[in-house]
């Protein structure tokens, strides 16, 4: 694109969630010299998306952040809630005033960043910019123009320079509407109503599944708030056989939320991509998770907490994820959870962090930057064996959550089950779930009456890209990464993995969901090529290459990742 036409370039954002929200906040802060931005929402609210509206909350949902674990934006939490206190959040605004360390309601939090899309788009405007929303509006195509897009809607086309897919989770429906009492997700949570006096299936044991418990728990009865803080859950008098089982490959509940230190996710921790290039150049074209390993997690780990240092230096990443899950493998998932919410409240009271829990955290969230440029088999090393811990160490229970978990438990209404890799779910024919649990090589079916699916976002892959013209002119393609080692790629073949493939030229690669994305996140063509007018933020679709791809601390990166590839091509 010459310089000379760009001088009044526009961007179009698809979606206006989260990720367009901190796309607009970095637009502002860089003072983008462009002439226009469109954003496009499906839904009837800007800076909310599905977690922090109607759609994925109900009053009884909890973020896992609170006011002082979130990114800046204009206007801090505290100051809106002090300038708009009266939301109906009693439980949480007391006064007109917040403990900053407490976890926000969802629904509230997504007022707040409502309300701060509106700022940064008034802000906007007054840079001279033009700002054109569209609410309650479907994209039903994209087409590329080579100089331009075309954003088609059923009413207009927009051209569009640059283009920013933040479109945000999305639910596929496989069984559901056709299947009673068959649910693919817990969103929204209205879908559940009337009482369920039947044991309920949920697969999953992760915060979606914590969703699901919360209100199906509603829906069957209440709780009371004991003199010691605790909760007693009583089921109502329709509903005297609900329970909730929960099943999870390893029957592992989410671990604590615990007192962080401010930096654990400031970018600084993060490889730039001039020390990613340069390692590539020095170790035969890839980044080493060793390496990654090594510096953002055992180096920060040395620095911070020696004892523990000493600990896990000379052990494996595998020998180390071994020893960290053994304690959970030993125990009782419930007994564990009252033994960590302990360590928990301690670690907040005290206002002392669980450093290594803390730096695995900070080591998840810097790994995603690298991780484009690993070699196949050290992806496989992440996914399969890091990524089962961190996945339950990042979760971060909310105390208030761990509370009705426990009333649950102590009610012999909620259990939790660990099965084989094996185990699946199918419709009962028209109406309910069979479930088909594996576990030590032994089979059992089990009816239910309610399936519930909340094993948390599943990652979309090319098929499932919604801008069929975008896909005809082969602007987007499959995420993958080429073997380091040829032996590792064979014995991948050997035990019948089927995405390692060959290329014409003999060269392994193994597929990874998700689409292929630049280290700006600027989609990737069929040949490998970034197209720097072409990116994409949208959770689903790029989990593939980025292993920690969720939460406002991402959104934040990588909208500033965005903004500054743009910037060089606006003067």
């Amino acid at each position: 694109m010459e310089n000379n036409s760009i001088q009044s370039s526009t961007i179009s954002l698809i979606g206006g969630g989260p990720a367009a929200l901190f796309m607009l906040k970095h637009i502002y802060e860089n003072k983008l010299q462009l002439k226009k931005i469109f954003v496009f929402e499906r839904n009837e609210r800007f800076g909310v998306g599905m977690p922090y509206g109607k759609y994925g909350s109900k009053e009884e949902h909890v973020a896992n952040v609170s006011a002082n674990e979130l990114p800046v934006l204009f206007e801090s939490f505290t100051d809106y809630i002090k300038r708009k206190p009266d939301q109906g959040f009693e439980d949480f605004v007391k006064g007109g005033n917040i403990n900053e360390y407490e976890v926000i309601p969802r629904l509230l939090l997504g007022n707040y960043l409502e309300e701060q899309f509106k700022i940064y788009v008034s802000e906007i405007i007054k840079m001279g910019v033009e700002v054109e929303l569209y609410l309650n509006v479907n994209v039903e195509n994209i087409k590329n123009y080579g100089d331009s897009f075309h954003i088609i809607t059923e009413s207009e086309t927009c051209k569009s320079d640059f283009l920013v897919i933040c479109t945000g989770h999305m639910w596929n429906k496989d069984f559901e509407g056709q299947v009673e009492n068959w649910f693919d997700s817990p969103y929204p949570p209205s879908k559940f109503a009337g009482t369920m006096n039947f044991p309920v299936a949920v697969r999953g044991a992760s915060l979606t599944a914590v969703d699901a418990i919360k209100t199906l728990s509603r829906c069957n009865g209440t709780y009371k708030k004991l003199n010691d803080g605790s909760l007693e859950y009583k089921l109502s008098e329709e509903s005297p056989d609900f329970k909730i089982h929960l099943y999870s490959l390893r029957g592992f509940l989410p671990a604590l939320r615990f007192h962080t230190e401010d930096e654990a996710f400031d970018t600084k921790w993060t490889m730039s991509n001039e020390e990613i290039h340069e390692y590539k150049n020095k170790n035969g074209g890839f980044v080493d998770l060793e390496y990654v390993y090594k510096k953002n997690f055992l180096d920060r780990l040395k620095a911070k907490d020696e004892k523990f240092y000493d600990r896990v230096k000379d052990l494996s990443i595998e020998e180390f994820v071994e020893e960290m899950l053994e304690i959970r493998k030993e125990l009782d998932s419930f007994v564990l959870l009252k033994a960590e919410f302990t360590e928990a409240e301690k670690s907040i009271n005290r206002n002392q962090s669980i450093v290594w829990k803390e730096i695995l955290s900070a080591f998840s969230y810097a790994v995603n930057y690298p991780a484009k440029h690993f070699p196949a088999e050290d992806m496989l090393r992440l996914k399969g064996k890091l990524m089962p811990l961190i996945s339950i160490i990042i979760a971060s229970l909310p105390q208030s959550s761990y509370h009705e978990i426990m009333a649950l438990y102590h009610a012999n209404v909620l259990e939790s089950f660990a099965v084989d890799r094996e185990s699946e779910v199918v419709p009962n024919e028209n109406f309910g779930a069979v479930y088909k649990i594996v576990k030590s090589g032994k089979t059992q079916e089990v009816k239910y009456n309610m399936f519930v699916d909340a094993i948390g976002q599943k990652p979309m892959n090319y098929g499932d890209f919604p801008f069929e013209s975008l896909k005809d002119d082969q602007l987007i393609s499959t995420g993958f990464l080429y073997f380091k080692n040829n032996n590792a790629a064979e014995e991948e073949v050997i035990k019948g993995n089927p995405n390692v493939k060959q290329d014409s030229t003999g060269k392994y690669y193994l597929l990874v969901t998700g689409l292929n994305i630049g280290d700006h996140f600027e989609n990737k063509d069929i040949y490998a090529v970034a197209n720097k007018r072409f990116y994409n933020m949208s959770v689903p679709f790029i989990g593939g290459l980025n292993p920690d791809y969720s939460g406002m601390d991402f959104c934040d990166t990588s909208a500033e990742r965005i903004v500054d590839s743009i910037s060089e091509f606006i003067s």
